[in-house]
């Protein structure tokens, strides 16, 4: 656990081009292993890609065995697989080591990326690799929760932009790509070692630090912070071990309380930062009570959006299958008994998940809070919509209801309108239900009234809101100012939600 990967100027390079040359790549990889045996991989199950690569001698292939799965390799395979780099160069940079005739993995490899990078990030080997639980001081590659937080991050350009809690260094990756400057910070001197070479191998400018969450950034503003803080609710319990990359050593939600509470301070005005969390919910109480406890005085803006709920027994199956630890076992036993008491002892009876977008405002003014639950899909490329909707409601913050009502509003081109009838009743034609549904982005569905509808039905830049709701009034047979405001609500949520467009 010890060994970590050196950066050296001369064989980073040869390594890069070896891992291009051979398709080591997201879709590379895909396309070697097919859809079953890819899909179980994403699933930690290695056996599938086992038997695909079992055998078989194409470089692509052995380097998923040597660094996706831990399998040795021959020494011989390795050189053709690695051609300028050879299995020497793997074992002075530390990634492998000589095993016999073989060479075997130190650390997990992988391919990784977006619609226009490949990238590759080194980490700890997983479970599925060394078949024993991971210890305490692990550091993990590419993983679910970084891959959300990276889908819902907003990706406008910026000067300055902080990874809180970098861990391998996936995060920093894209931030590169749109922000001049990049700094990550960890806890864990060896998440910043991988860190640094997961950077210089895919030769990314990123400052690195170390210390607790933004103790070591004190006095310094930056446009986007994003985290994907160790945001695990842990009990602190005797035998129950603490992972670097998911504890964070407070009790209960603390964690992301103080991150909400502080991360204002390092924020330019319209800066904004996302992070990812799990928030207690007592019994009795509502989410959101937590929530606007603790945004209570910050002066943020804040879109928290709850994407899923837990019971204290599922909470505890999770996290403790995540490290590795299987059913059945003792410690396994104990740590879920430990979750239970923890939890029961706050009077916890459920655990929320999601992704927090705060930001400063730019101006004078009160923030806005928006606490939503968005528990099913989205779209490919949300964060595209979680800026549009950012900036769609510092607008209706900063403008207000006059804005709203003068603007000549045009409808998204993927929204949709569904009419829903109930064909038993008396009057089988009048609408049960009138939905509109966007077909990207959030995937958010808005229930209309008669109004609603027919101002959506006009809505193609031509009418103001207030100038259509006025002769929709008088069509229904309604008073305008009545029209008006019960319509205003709904107005406000398909402006802030994206159906509508300026």
């Amino acid at each position: 656990m010890s060994v970590t990967p050196e950066i050296n100027p001369t064989l980073l390079p040869r390594l890069r081009a070896d891992l291009a040359a051979a398709g080591y790549t997201v879709d590379g990889v895909e396309a070697a292993l097919g859809p079953l045996a890819s899909g179980a991989l994403h699933r930690e199950q290695r056996l599938p890609a086992d038997l695909a690569t079992r055998g078989k001698y194409e470089p692509v292939r052995v380097l998923i065995r040597l660094f996706a799965l831990g399998f040795p390799v021959a020494w011989d395979d390795a050189d053709v697989a690695l051609p300028t780099l050879r299995a020497d160069g793997a074992v002075q940079l530390g990634i492998a080591r000589a095993e016999g005739a073989d060479l075997r993995a130190t650390c997990d490899l992988r391919p990784y990326g977006d619609e226009d990078h490949a990238w590759w990030v080194a980490s700890d080997l997983s479970e599925i690799a060394t078949g024993v639980p991971l210890a305490e001081s692990h550091v993990l590659g590419v993983g679910n929760a970084s891959t959300t937080l990276a889908e819902w991050t907003i990706r406008r350009k910026v000067a300055t932009a902080l990874d809180l809690g970098v861990g391998s260094g996936v995060q920093a990756l894209h931030l590169a790509t749109h922000a001049d400057h990049v700094t990550g910070t960890d806890l864990s001197s060896r998440a910043l070692r991988f860190a640094a070479f997961t950077a210089a191998l895919n030769d990314t400018d990123v400052e690195l630090r170390h210390g607790s969450l933004l103790a070591p950034v004190a006095g310094e503003r930056f446009d986007l912070v994003v985290s994907n803080p160790p945001f695990v609710i842990t009990p602190r319990a005797a035998g129950v071990p603490q992972y670097e990359y998911r504890d964070a050593g407070l009790v209960g939600d603390g964690v992301v309380e103080a991150l909400v509470r502080s991360v204002g301070e390092h924020l330019e005005p319209g800066g904004v930062a996302q992070f990812l969390g799990n928030w207690e919910i007592r019994r009795g109480a509502d989410w959101r009570d937590r929530w606007r406890d603790w945004l209570a005085g910050t002066g943020l803006d804040a879109w928290v959006i709850q994407r899923d709920v837990q019971d204290p027994a599922e909470y505890a199956e999770l996290w403790a299958r995540d490290a590795g630890q299987r059913q059945g076992a003792a410690i396994y036993e104990q740590m879920y008994a430990a979750w239970l008491a923890d939890f029961a002892d706050r009077d916890v009876e459920a655990i929320g998940f999601g992704v927090v977008t705060v930001q400063r405002p730019a101006t004078e003014r009160e923030p806005w809070i928006d606490l939503a639950v968005v528990s099913g899909p989205v779209a490919a490329g949300v964060g595209h919509a979680v800026d549009a909707g950012l900036i769609a409601r510092t607008a209706l913050a900063e403008r207000g209801e006059a804005w709203l009502l003068d603007t000549a509003w045009r409808v998204a081109p993927d929204v949709t309108v569904e009419r829903h009838t109930v064909p038993s009743s008396e009057h089988p034609d009048a609408p049960a239900a009138l939905l509109a549904r966007q077909g990207s982005g959030l995937l958010r569905v808005a229930t209309l009234d008669p109004a609603t509808a027919g101002l959506l039905g006009v809505c193609d830049g031509s009418l103001t809101a207030r100038v259509a709701l006025g002769v929709i009034a008088e069509l229904l047979g309604e008073s305008a100012a009545d029209t008006v405001a019960a319509a205003l609500p709904t107005l406000r949520a398909l402006v802030a939600d994206g159906f509508l467009h300026a």
